[in-house]
């Protein structure tokens, strides 16, 4: 299990990703989930992963060295791609490609399913975010709900439906992405630190952050600690229900 968010906000993108990884209670281990292509000014692609990691893994390998889109025959790589939808749309072939490749493989309950969030922009277009399912389509982010997110979802979403709008300054959109992981990995022992983050200006082509946040983070551990004192002073502020 994983968690990664996407943020899609007017002053721009964030994107987060977990790093645990899990094959079994006692076979846990960190891979970066969050991929950063380009980031030189002309080509920013940022990727985050959820799902089986070998498909994920095989499926960036092939656009990064060449794979044939379907829809041309030409080969392509995330390198030549002239706009981020077209990375988007080759990620999800690869990713298709690649699971229905190693269906053949597939013994007992092993899933082979994956998915990505790819944001980010390529030679000054729009800031664009994308959600890339196992079967190749995907979505777009859009102003009325600004971000995507894949993995351990459920506990993280409240969050971002009250706190979250379009309008959120980006700095305190990348807050609240900080809260929805603290109160998903409080409820999930299969997502953990560190996170890793990354940050970019709507329509330019390089990051202004790329960080990773691990178990010594000063200010993690205060905007956990924080939360978690903010919630129990919430609920003690509530009357009690009335009913007898």
């Amino acid at each position: 299990m994983t968690y990664c968010v996407g943020l899609l906000v007017k002053e721009g993108l964030a994107m987060l990703a977990d790093t645990r990884t899990n094959a079994g209670v006692d076979n846990i281990s960190t891979y970066r989930k969050l991929r950063i292509h380009g980031n030189d000014g002309q080509r920013l692609i940022a990727v985050a992963s959820a799902g089986s990691l070998s498909t994920t893994q095989a499926a960036l390998e092939r656009v990064r060295l060449g794979f044939t889109a379907p829809d041309t025959g030409e080969t392509e790589r995330l390198d030549t791609v002239p706009s981020i939808h077209r990375a988007a749309y080759l990620l999800g072939q690869a990713v298709r490609f690649t699971a229905d490749e190693m269906e053949g493989l597939k013994q007992g309950d092993i899933n082979f399913d994956a998915t990505l969030l790819v944001g980010g922009s390529v030679g000054g277009e729009p800031t664009r975010l994308f959600l890339v399912y196992g079967a190749g389509n995907f979505i777009e982010c859009g102003p009325d709900t600004p971000y995507l997110q894949i993995g351990e979802t459920k506990y993280g979403k409240p969050i971002l439906d009250r706190a979250l709008t379009y309008e959120t300054p980006l700095d305190e959109a990348v807050k609240i992405a900080l809260i929805s992981f603290s109160s998903t990995m409080r409820s999930n022992l299969a997502v953990g630190l560190p996170i890793d983050m990354m940050t970019a200006r709507a329509g330019e082509s390089r990051a202004t952050l790329v960080h990773r946040i691990d178990d010594h983070d000063a200010y993690y551990r205060d905007l956990n600690d924080r939360w978690s004192a903010a919630l129990r002073a919430a609920q003690a502020s509530i009357p009690q229900p009335p009913y007898r």
